[in-house]
């Protein structure tokens, strides 16, 4: 066995990193002693390394099996990108390309090859296979996404049955199986598919607790909340929507309001799916829009967000794609929009398989799913308890654990609404009951004399949306039934007349609308910010030049290191977390060229400030804002040029005007609304926006009178 200081000296040399995660040095130590090895890990929780680090500290070539073009291309540049010789064979080379790779492998040039299930066994390549055990050796076996070898796994592929073969034919080599989620029995069915020898078997914690998962609800301010999150996030995004309809229409709007958008799903071509991805993993655009066709193939480690715009159908689909978020560990927002028309739509969809016991478990597990969204435990209880986890709850980073929802006794609102279910007999949906409760004059009411009812308009302290919650909360607890026939009607069953005699009590959880950030920003923090971006443009440069995905030159966890550090030297350069050695006399010295020219930047900028008292001096990202000002931009360009919300742009200038900076007003507010608004505050004093604002008129906004009264106020001082 390997001892430490060779492990980690071989971890910093090839990868970067001077330590291992959890678990991943007890697997490399397993591997090296040639076990075969089950390993269930998140997304993000580190599995390629456990077969990658191994690979280059045995003899031979480690083939590696992945399912994906995308997938193994986009781990072979990553791999290259350290040093590490590995290459790939699958279907996007051409002869020559396949014919010299072959070559390179047989002359022991690879020490890791990746290939696609449908090529290993095809009856050319095995013939390879075998000459390459015989003249290098084969070190290895890994089975990557396993769960594919099941038909109990979430995305079952009949070509992964095949690999059992491998065990047959070469029953020395260890083999390796990873995925990232595995209920008992897809683990029991990847030992068995596979032929694993008595595997160790390691199962990490299904909780990535860099994750914020969130539920809201699916209002008509639903687009404008997606929109202040995009916003408001610095980095990419993925947004899940149900069908390929709503893609479409998603990425449109998104285009319309100037987010670099686009779409992804199966009515594209092959050739504009790609194309779409590849520009997305290369941050050519922030946001790709999709259904649940994308995703898998991507190990983009910077995905800031991932929102479902639609309900998920599982939760085992959900954790998966919600897990795209955050894989560098950084903190990432998962965001899903509940609407129970959503659940309406997959039960269609449900309804439509040939199969009882397919509809019956698909059910169940939207059931599942329900209850997730509108649960008030801790999210991550639920998720973990999916997977066989127990969580003790409380994990201080979903909506649920930081903003207790307070339950509310509903009784006498259910006794209202199960009363005008009975009143109209049960022959109507729950709109028609809202409206009835609410009082409204529809047409339906008028002509069935709904309005005669004693039920009529005793609901019009509630809004629709409280209404429809408790509708919503009375059929997923079995207090009211709904009819499945398409029509969804509602119906009276026991537990509504218990409820109705007062035999039983009904409770809801009252959500309440929080707007979390992502996190606290001060002073330092922005100084950071504004060179990681400094980093990041000189990152995505080296990789367009070199035409691979700028996070496989370094990634968002690194570059915010040098921001925050700032090395000096190749040496303090290559002690970042991050910095292989390979990288450090590749890319060095332009990133420590670029901090320098950082340090000089500021350092010209605070000597023109030098007059102005230090507690009044503008921090960096101020500074930057200051002089795109200066320059004749607009509040809306500024933001735009630095990927900023115009609300933070409006801060920026009310700071600098109270720190005495030179903001033209006459840029930012028309002189004759500049004088309007002067005579009001003359005539109201220093109050709140909001006075103001009603005094003035919708012709005004508040940005504009935040200005000036600010501006005034600052005139007044002096």
């Amino acid at each position: 066995m390997y001892q430490s200081p060779t492990l980690e000296q071989a971890l910093k040399h090839h990868f970067g990193y001077d330590t291992f995660r959890l678990g991943q040095r007890q697997i490399i130590e397993q591997a090296l002693l040639n076990r075969d090895l089950l390993i269930v890990m998140p997304t993000g929780g580190g599995k390629s390394l456990c077969f990658q680090l191994p690979a280059l500290l045995k003899k031979g070539v480690t083939v590696v099996v992945s399912p994906l073009i995308a997938l193994m291309q986009d781990q072979v540049e990553a791999l290259r990108n350290n040093g590490v010789s590995a290459t790939f064979l699958n279907s996007s080379l051409n002869a020559y390309q396949v014919r010299s790779r072959e070559e390179a492998l047989l002359q022991g040039k690879i020490k890791l090859l990746y290939v696609a299930p449908e090529r290993l066994v095809s009856e050319r390549f095995l013939p390879l296979l075998d000459l390459v055990h015989h003249k290098v050796g084969i070190s290895a076996f890994a089975i990557d996404e396993a769960h594919c070898v099941s038909e109990w796994g979430h995305d079952f592929r009949p070509e992964y049955r095949q690999l059992k073969l491998l065990r047959q034919r070469y029953p020395d080599i260890p083999v390796s199986a990873l995925t990232a989620t595995a209920t008992d029995r897809v683990r029991a069915d990847i030992i068995q598919q596979l032929g694993l020898n008595q595997p160790n078997i390691h199962i990490s914690s299904f909780n990535r607790t860099n994750l914020y998962y969130e539920v809201r609800s699916k209002t008509k301010s639903a687009y404008a909340e997606l929109l202040e999150l995009i916003r408001e996030t610095d980095g990419s995004g993925i947004i899940y929507c149900l069908t390929r309809k709503k893609v479409d229409e998603l990425t449109l709007k998104l285009q319309h309001e100037k987010i670099a958008a686009l779409p992804y799903h199966a009515g594209l071509t092959d050739e504009e799916r790609n194309q779409n991805q590849t520009r997305f993993i290369r941050d050519d655009v922030r946001v790709i829009v999709a259904t649940i066709a994308f995703g898998m193939g991507i190990n983009k480690p910077d995905v800031r967000f991932v929102v479902h715009f639609d309900l998920p159908r599982n939760i085992e689909s959900y954790y998966q794609e919600s897990g795209r978020a955050g894989r560098d560990g950084e903190t990432s927002r998962c965001l899903l929009f509940y609407n129970f028309s959503d659940v309406k739509t997959i039960e269609w969809s449900i309804n439509q398989k040939t199969d009882p016991q397919e509809q019956l478990i698909a059910k169940q597990q939207l059931r599942q799913m329900i209850d997730y969204a509108e649960g008030t435990v801790c999210r991550r209880t639920i998720q973990l308890g999916y997977f066989g986890e127990r969580f003790a709850g409380n994990c201080g980073n979903c909506d649920n654990c930081r903003y207790p929802k307070p339950e509310q006794d509903w009784t006498i609102e259910a006794m209202k609404f199960l009363s005008c279910v009975a009143r109209c007999k049960e022959k109507y949906g729950m709109g028609h009951i809202i409206d009835v409760l609410r009082g409204a004059k529809t047409q339906k009411i008028i002509q069935n004399g709904h309005d005669k009812l004693s039920t009529y308009g005793i609901g019009k302290d509630r809004g629709l949306d409280e209404w429809r919650m408790l509708g919503r909360s009375l059929l997923h607890k079995g207090f009211l039934e709904q009819t499945s026939d398409g029509y969804a009607v509602l119906k009276l069953n026991a537990l509504s007349w218990e409820i109705m005699r007062r035999q039983r009590t009904v409770t809801v959880a009252i959500p309440v609308a929080q707007r979390v950030p992502l996190t606290d920003r001060d002073a330092k923090a922005a100084e950071v910010d504004l060179l990681l971006q400094k980093l990041r443009s000189l990152r995505k440069q080296i990789a367009d030049a070199q035409s691979v995905a700028p996070y496989v030159i370094f990634s968002d966890s690194t570059l915010r290191l040098m921001a925050q550090s700032q090395p000096k030297s190749l040496l303090e350069f290559s002690k970042l977390s991050g910095v292989a050695s390979h990288k450090v006399s590749q890319y060095g010295d332009q990133f420590l060229a670029a901090i320098r020219a950082y340090h000089q930047k500021q350092g010209l900028l605070e000597k023109k400030l030098n007059s102005t008292p230090s507690d009044e001096l503008p921090i960096g990202t101020e500074l930057q804002t200051l002089q795109l000002h200066q320059q004749g931009l607009s509040v809306a360009e500024i933001a735009k040029k630095r990927n900023l919300r115009p609300r933070t742009i409006i801060d920026h200038l009310c700071n600098l005007i109270e720190k005495k900076q030179p903001i033209d007003l006459n840029l930012l507010v028309s002189v004759e609304k500049q004088q309007k608004i002067l005579q009001v505050l003359e005539i109201l004093g220093d109050v709140p926006l909001t006075p103001i604002k009603e005094y003035l008129g919708d012709r005004y906004s508040f940005d504009e009178i935040r200005l000036v009264k600010i501006t005034w106020r600052c005139r007044g001082k002096r």
